[in-house]
């Protein structure tokens, strides 16, 4: 069993606030790209509705040191 539950992407995206991730802008509906100091930008291209699964929040983990523990 994976580390990672699936989660709306409302409640990604929050917790990538709360680790201190900034909106820098926003295309549209779904596509962000945040910042976070000592981190490359990440493109957050979800709807807010949008069912995550285990597998791709490992790699958005990766990308912008969330854990488990933040959602």
């Amino acid at each position: 069993m994976s580390l990672w539950p699936s989660r709306k992407s409302r409640r990604v995206l929050s917790a990538l606030l709360t680790i201190g991730w900034v909106v820098k802008r926003q295309r549209g509906t779904s596509h962000r790209i945040l910042s976070r100091e000592g981190w490359p930008d990440f493109v957050f291209a979800f709807h807010d509705g949008e069912e995550i699964g285990p597998r791709m929040l490992a790699r958005i983990a990766k990308r912008t040191g969330l854990t488990p523990d933040d959602l």
